[in-house]
């Protein structure tokens, strides 16, 4: 096995037993580091040393280490349009904090027969955040839900948004314009004798 010193010099080869002795006489420890290696390297060092100075240096390796946290934000697709705001500008500053976001539109009963209206809220969705955010995982219907992740914007990362793709694989139009539906007033329903 080849051998290295305490101090990086290297000893040469030479059978276990004479680097053990070695080992033993300076009052340090035989460790392989390289067991694949032919002929396998061995250290002599201070093994208690040794792990002490490995740990503290993944310890600092964690500590330096950004984590970026998934946030999840959850949409209906009766979701009105001052709520919908509201969470867009939830993502806008969760994607400005770093953090990922997992976009979610749930759908219950009989609003799984109207899922093109969450298609359209998605890619409405991603229209709007595209300054502050791309797109990770293009939305995908997973069982009642309507899914996409969106992370934030890398510097000198391009601006595009490619459109979406719907349940029946065709892409599908990003709705710039509000909804609007009409809601008879209180004074109307009334004069209808109701």
């Amino acid at each position: 096995m080849r051998v290295v010193d305490e101090e990086g010099k290297q000893l040469g080869i030479m059978p276990p037993w004479e680097a053990l002795k070695i080992a033993r006489e300076r009052g340090l420890d035989l460790v392989e580091v390289s067991p694949r290696a032919t002929p396998p390297v061995c250290r002599i060092i201070n093994y208690g040393k040794y792990l002490y100075q490995q740990n503290k240096r993944q310890h600092d390796a964690r500590k330096h280490q950004k984590s970026i946290e998934l946030k999840e934000v959850k949409f209906r697709p009766r979701t009105g349009e001052h709520d919908f705001e509201v969470k867009k500008n939830h993502i806008v500053r969760f994607l400005q904090e770093g953090s990922k976001v997992k976009a979610t539109i749930a759908f219950r009963g009989r609003e799984m027969a109207h899922r093109n209206i969450g298609w359209e809220m998605m890619n409405r969705l991603i229209e709007q955040v595209s300054e502050f955010g791309q797109v990770e995982t293009r939305p995908r219907q997973e069982g009642p839900n309507l899914t996409a992740i969106l992370a934030p914007k890398r510097p000198g990362a391009k601006t595009s948004v490619a459109p979406a793709r719907d349940q029946s694989g065709s892409t599908a139009s990003v709705a710039t314009a509000t909804p609007t539906v009409a809601m008879p007033s209180p004074s109307s329903r009334a004069t209808e004798g109701g």
